[in-house]
Formats: structure tokens, sequence, C-alpha cells
């Protein structure tokens, strides 16, 4: 059996028709920045989400990036996140010569651990980053509680989580601000790079709209300092048919990462943990083993891929030396980021393939 880790492939075939005609028209229109496709994708996903405003850009990474500038990060200023996560979360705060401060991680849920975060907060401390990490989000209420305290500002790091939820509430709609990715392997994906930024604030949604497009709110009068980051016109059509669709593609998820998780507790392998008040996207389905490589290559012979996200801590990253961190420093972290390992996951991933799957491993 040879099995497609994300299976892009099939979900293109499923929606071919729509998919290939919708790219045709914005061709033959020829408005390919700012097309009408990108307001109609925007006012849907508000619809999709309930955030207030949902404002489409180039890529989750820079979803981030307008998300600090538009809370003003400047040089030197201290955002709280975890080590645990896609590079592009701490790389996004460095790049604007803010400094990365982490903490760890909850050994369960993999997210950030909420009861470890006031100890890092200092007088320099502008906002905190929570990761809603491989699709579930983070413990929201005591990370917005700890943030209210201390007048900080929460942005929601929900590129791997598009269609979660938190106590009923979308992972879009947490925080100050919250960021989603909509890279093609991503649960909602585009054909290209592509993500969102969401707010229910009209002042941080009027200044994300302008920084989007170079700072600009009236052409060539530039208010603020901002960059190219708008979404392509091809992008949001692909998007706008996904959506559609989308309701029922997550749920196809959760039932393949139950199938899993039943299967895989028959045979006492420990499965990924979901807390009750809240669902998860299901951007990947991670489990941890002792002797990783030894058997992803077994897995992989066998026609069965595997990844691992993230094999190594942010903190022990070569380029974060000049935070004079070092291995040890973040013990779970490090731990998991030894042991995890993610199953092949996408909505069509059949019982004939879990069962072939778990009987291997």
């Amino acid at each position: 059996m040879k099995i497609d880790f994300a299976n892009l492939k099939i979900q293109h075939n499923l929606y071919k028709d729509e998919i290939e005609n919708a790219i045709l028209k914005v061709a033959r229109d020829c408005n390919f920045i700012m097309g009408a496709q990108i307001d109609e994708l925007e006012r849907d996903l508000e619809k999709f989400t309930a955030a207030k405003h949902a404002i489409s850009c180039s890529s989750g990474t820079d979803a981030l990036l307008l998300a600090m500038m538009a809370i003003d990060i400047q040089p030197g200023d201290e955002i709280i996140t975890t080590p645990f996560t896609f590079f592009a979360t701490a790389e996004t705060i460095a790049f604007l010569k803010a400094k990365p401060v982490f903490v760890d991680i909850d050994e369960k849920t993999y997210n950030i651990d909420p009861s470890k975060i006031e100890e890092k907060i200092t007088s320099k401390t502008k906002a905190i980053i929570p990761v809603s990490l491989y699709g579930q989000p983070a413990d929201m209420d005591e990370i917005n509680q700890i943030a209210k305290k201390h007048n900080l500002k929460v942005i929601v790091d929900g590129a791997q989580s598009f269609g979660a939820t938190y106590k009923g509430i979308s992972d879009s709609a947490l925080g100050d601000i919250s960021c989603t990715s909509f890279f093609p392997a991503k649960p909602l994906g585009c054909y290209g790079d592509g993500g969102a930024v969401f707010t229910n604030d009209d002042k941080l949604a009027d200044k994300i709209k302008s920084l989007r497009l170079h700072g600009q709110s009236i052409r060539y009068h530039h208010q603020y300092i901002g960059m190219g980051g708008r979404l392509d016109t091809i992008q949001a059509a692909v998007l706008n048919v996904k959506l559609k669709y989308y309701e029922k593609d997550l749920k196809l998820r959760q039932d393949v990462a139950s199938k899993y998780t039943q299967a895989l507790n028959a045979k006492n392998i420990e499965t990924p943990f979901v807390k009750d008040d809240r669902t998860s996207a299901w951007a990947q389905y991670s489990i941890r083993v002792q002797n990783r490589d030894e058997v992803q290559t077994k897995l992989q012979n066998l026609g069965i891929p595997t990844a691992v996200h993230y094999p190594m801590p942010l903190h022990v990253q070569e380029c974060f030396k000049y935070l004079n961190l070092k291995e040890g420093d973040f013990p779970i972290s490090e731990k998991v980021s030894k042991e995890i390992m993610s199953l092949p996951m996408n909505p069509y991933v059949t019982d004939e393939e879990i069962e072939y799957i778990v009987g291997n491993l």
C-alpha cells in the first residue's frame, strides 16, 4: 500500500471543475490584485468565524507580521511565546527586532503552559502569542486573564487551527488578533501562499488593511510603514470554492482522528489529547515514539509516510544563539521534540489505510 500524507490531489479532483473555472475567471477578467473575489472571501470568512473583521493577506507569516505591526511592536519589545512551534512564530518577532521570550509547553496538549507565563513578564513585555498547535487552541481564558492583568495584547497564531473552537468560539475570534495560514497543506489551503488576520477591533482592522497595502489608506498617501501583503485574487478564488465545503472536510478530519484514536488505543499507543472544552482542526495527528528514526524508516519502507513537527525547539536554533538559551532550559519542549511523529492526516484517509498504518505501527 502507498499512502499519501496530505492527499491534495483527491481534494482538487473533488472540486476540480469549480476550482478551475474560478481560476479561469480571474485569468479572463485580468483582475489579479484585490479583485472582487478578495472581498467575497473576506465576507465569507467573517461569516464562518463570527469574527467582526477578516483581512486576507499574502501568507500566515505575513499575517503574524501585520498583527504585530498593528499593535506597534518596536525594537527591544518582548513578546512571550512557545519554543515548540513552526519557526515563523518567533521569526516574525525577531524580524521586527523585538525579543521572543519563550515559555515551556504543557506536555499533554503541546501548547504554551499558562502557569509559566507570568514569571516571564517584564516592563518590556508587550504581547503574548499562543500557538494553536496541530489544530487545538491553547488555554485562552487563562492567557487572556494574564494579558488583561498586565495590559498586554494577545495574538493567536492559528496557522494550523482554522475552524477549531474554544468553548464554542471560533479560534479566529480569540485574543485581540488571530492569524491563520492558507498554505496548501493546511486544513483550509489555497494553491500557493496565503493567510488571514482576524480581529473584533475596528481600529486594528483599519490599520491592518492599511499596513498590507504599504501603509496607505488613500493611494500614494502613506500613514504607516507597511508591506506588500495582499492575497492574490487567484488564491482567493480557490479559497472561495474550498470554504463552501470546509465544514464537511473538517468533520471528515475529525472522523479520521477519532478512528485513529480508537485503533491506537486498542494497541495501547498513546494518542493526542484534546481538552473537552475545545475542538481541533487536526492539521496534524501526532503521536510520540521513543525510537522515532527507526520507526519512521520502517514505516517508509511499508509505504507509510510520516513527518516530524517539530524536531528542534526554537531556543536551540542557531539563529537564536543571541538569546543565550541552551538545551535544558525548556525540558518539556525538548523531550517532546525528540519523540513527536505525525501520521498521514487529511479528510480522505480510508478505514483500510488507518488499519494498515496502525497495524504496522
